[in-house]
């Protein structure tokens, strides 16, 4: 087997194989800006590891500055070295992408590192700095991933104004940082910078914030995220961004009409496509759909019996964990087991502060499908634990069909939302109700007794609210 793409869905894919006894080999275009290869794709060189490292580094700065002189802790003269913080995220990458090196050799899944094309049904051609090789394989997936969707109207220079790669590796504090599009990656990242002095202005398109989330959680973020200092304008397309003088007017629509506003830098953060240019994998007769997404089925085999893709290259949420089950996935499959994928319960996570996530139907969707649901809300600021901790604002709602009391979709803002939703995705996973929820027994104190309360509150029986 060859995994073209070496991110979380190609090197799970590559790993996977191995140990159902496939002869693997994993092809990895990515190199550091010095010129090395490098494992892990963009998740882990300037996706989902770089951020969080960023997130973690800021929190704590916004914490010292603003929270520590409650818990007694007295903090002069604070400041941030964003070099030693960025030295920081360096380290954790290298650290990271040398486990990757070493996984592969446990397992005995060959690497390589150039640019990959498909040039025949079970033939792909790879060009490195010292030439071009062909390797065969009796299978190939392709997890090629994705690269941020660019806007005509506000061009990147690399420098003023950046897409998330750039963001990440800002060498100093903007005064005035601006950013399109508030999804995941356009609130992590402003997020990052709005910890360390930032003032960030966020123009998102749509009229409603966080539209994808239930409504409940969205109206929460949306209020924390202002109680932090962010400017967010709702139904704002941006028309122009243009750069002069050290600086970056950009140009919106709104209600009110046309708008400006002057930034320092600004992210365009405006979506993610997938990475199918140039693979040679339409020449072959892979179904590839107007948006260059590539087509498969429930196995995820595309129109060639021996092709397989997965990740954000095939489409649906552009998440690192559901390309590493869809890579898992075809690995087994490929060994004749009965392997599937459960998309209903693939959890999302915004790692802003409160964190948010949710996993299963939203409320809308719920009403729109005519279901007839019922709902137990909790609180953080009636749990102990996140009492004692500082951080109360949030909560967690838990929806249950009316008639068989099976849970539907749970979400959640507030502290540490990303590992609680766990427990959740377990749930619907195993067809849960409510009061299987509630009978479990959770610990005191723990952040996890607010999803315990939640289950209780479905039939009204909450506790402590």
């Amino acid at each position: 087997v060859i995994t073209i793409g070496g991110g979380p869905a190609g090197y799970v894919a590559a790993i996977r194989c191995a140990q159902l006894g496939m002869t693997t080999a994993c092809i990895d275009k990515w190199v550091t800006p010095d010129g090395k290869a490098s494992l892990g794709g963009t998740c882990l060189n300037v996706g989902c590891i770089p951020s969080k490292a960023l997130l973690d580094s800021s929190h704590h700065y916004a914490f010292l500055q603003k929270q520590a002189a409650t818990h007694g802790i007295q903090c002069d003269n604070l400041s941030i070295d964003v070099a030693t913080m960025q030295a920081r995220k360096g380290k954790i990458i290298n650290m990271l992408t040398q486990g990757i090196a070493g996984l592969f050799k446990k397992n005995k899944v060959t690497s390589y590192s150039g640019t990959a094309r498909l040039i025949g049904e079970k033939q792909v051609e790879i060009t490195t700095p010292d030439g071009k090789k062909v390797i065969t394989a009796d299978n190939i997936i392709i997890a090629t991933g994705s690269v941020p969707v660019q806007i005509p109207v506000a061009p990147l220079d690399d420098k003023w104004i950046v897409d998330s790669t750039g963001a990440l590796a800002f060498d100093n504090v903007p005064k005035r940082l601006g950013v399109i599009e508030a999804g995941a990656i356009g609130l992590e990242l402003g997020s990052v910078w709005n910890r360390l002095g930032s003032q960030v202005t966020i123009l998102e398109a749509l009229p409603d914030f966080l539209a994808m989330a239930d409504r409940k959680i969205a109206t929460t973020a949306l209020r924390e995220m202002k109680k932090q200092g962010f400017k967010i304008h709702l139904g704002a397309n941006v028309t122009s961004a243009t750069v002069a003088n050290d600086e970056v007017t950009v140009t919106y629509q709104d209600k009110k009409g046309e708008q400006q506003l002057v930034v320092d830098k600004l992210i365009v953060a405006v979506g993610r496509k997938p990475n199918t240019e140039n693979l040679g994998a339409a020449e072959l007769g892979i179904q590839i759909d107007a948006r260059g997404f590539i087509q498969v089925d429930e196995h995820c085999q595309t129109t060639l019996p021996n092709i397989y893709a997965i990740g954000d290259v095939i489409g649906g949420p552009m998440l690192a964990h559901k390309g590493s089950e869809e890579g898992v996935m075809v690995a087994e499959h490929l060994t004749g087991e009965n392997a599937e994928m459960s998309y209903e319960t693939i959890p999302y996570v915004i790692y802003t502060w409160p964190e948010v996530a949710w996993v299963g139907k939203t409320e809308e969707q719920l009403k729109a499908a005519g279901i007839e649901y019922k709902i137990g809300q909790f609180p953080f600021s009636a749990c102990g634990r996140a009492r004692a901790h500082g951080d109360t604002s949030g909560l967690v709602r838990i929806i249950a069909e009316a008639e068989t009391d099976r849970i539907l979709g749970v979400h959640i803002i507030g502290i540490f939302a990303s590992e609680l939703i766990a427990e959740a995705v377990l749930a619907i996973t195993f067809k849960s109700t409510a009061e299987n929820l509630a009978k479990t027994i959770h610990a005191h104190p723990t952040l996890s007794e607010a999803v315990h309360e939640a289950a209780l509150g479905v039939d009204g029986r909450m506790i402590h609210a």
